[in-house]
């Protein structure tokens, strides 16, 4: 018998949304059912919840938390309902991404603030009051930095800036986050790097970059470094209207990655050559919508939701676990939704 999950959506408010939303998926059918309003917060626009389920946090997406900037809250997850735990000041503008570390850390990046907060977390997963700030808008005087995503990876902390057109890279020494050996990938001038995703026990790096609508393929060396090994177009070769990639993921199994296209409003597939790790194109897939953002595959793997920020909806649909594709199924009406998150 397939099992139901609880799906959570962080919104953008500035319109009929209220904050984060719950659902009921159905992965048997691929429905989502009973609506209902989780949290009233302003702009959580990116959710994620922790290892063990206990905890989700979501950024507020402002530029007046506080005189700083934006902020992150922690929520306690209790038979399926959020209660509110606190919440604290990102020290930068229009935080955009949160991510989790398997030490109790927590990562919020600062798009417009260009720059990271780091925050311990309590016992009961609750933010410190302390924090550590990764400045980017120090690092390059002439571009202007974009903190667009963290990830805490094999010790240390891995972040794309969109403005620098760079992955930066830390490491953990003495307590803190100081720049690694390999201190910045460098990506081409104008690409803006957004998202990213590891592949093949970390050996494999992929980057959807959303300014000039490209996914760049990155390989590790024997130093632990990264280099680009292939760059792929994410748009169908006669598409000549707004380009602006946004959201990356690979199958669970690793034989697939998926990224979103706004503007083109669709999500493109390529397979993953089990030997090399780059990429081949199988299609692109209309997503229903308008101006694509966050998708997630939800805990089976056999379907594909898609975040369509503009044209207010959700859209469902299943997913051929061997060739890759997508069968549009479903969608459900939505006020801006951005960030899709399942709790399994």
């Amino acid at each position: 018998m397939a099992k139901t999950y609880s799906l959570f959506v962080g919104t953008y408010t500035d319109g009929a949304s209220e904050g984060i939303y719950k659902f009921t998926f159905d992965a048997a059918t691929g429905n989502l059912t009973d609506k209902a309003l989780a949290a009233a917060l302003p702009n959580p626009s990116f959710l994620k919840i922790s290892k063990d389920k206990n905890n989700i946090y979501a950024v507020q997406e402002t530029a007046d938390f506080d005189s700083l900037g934006g902020g992150v809250t922690a929520f306690k997850l209790k038979d399926g309902l959020l209660e509110l735990q606190n919440s604290m000041g990102t020290a930068g503008a229009h935080p955009c991404h949160v991510s989790l570390s398997d030490n109790g850390q927590l990562a919020v990046s600062n798009y417009t603030g260009g720059n990271l907060a780091i925050f311990s977390l309590g016992a009961d997963g609750e933010l410190g009051t302390n924090r550590q700030i990764l400045d980017h808008k120090v690092l390059d005087t002439t571009k202007t930095a974009h903190a667009h995503m963290a990830q805490f990876r094999r010790g240390g902390l891995f972040t794309s800036d969109l403005g620098l057109d760079a992955i930066k890279r830390y490491q953990l020494q003495g307590g803190e986050y100081v720049p690694a050996p390999q201190a910045s990938i460098d990506q081409p001038n104008g690409s803006g790097p957004r998202h990213f995703v590891f592949g093949k026990e970390d050996k494999m790096l992929y980057v959807i970059n959303e300014l000039n609508a490209t996914i760049t393929v990155l390989e590790r060396d024997y130093r632990g470094e990264y280099h680009d090994i292939q760059t792929v177009e994410t748009l169908a070769s006669d598409y000549e209207g707004e380009r602006a990639c946004a959201d990356i993921h690979l199958s669970e199994d690793g034989r697939f990655l998926y990224g979103s296209n706004r503007g083109e409003n669709t999500i493109v597939i390529f397979t993953v050559d089990r030997n090399t790790g780059e990429l081949m194109l199988v299609g692109r897939e209309g997503v229903r919508g308008n101006w694509p953002r966050n998708f997630s595959m939800d805990p089976s793997g056999n379907f594909l939701l898609v975040a369509n920020q503009r044209s207010d909806n959700i859209t469902v649909f299943k997913r051929d676990v061997e060739q890759g594709t997508l069968e549009f199924l479903n969608e459900i009406a939505l006020p801006s939704p951005v960030c899709l998150e399942f709790l399994n």
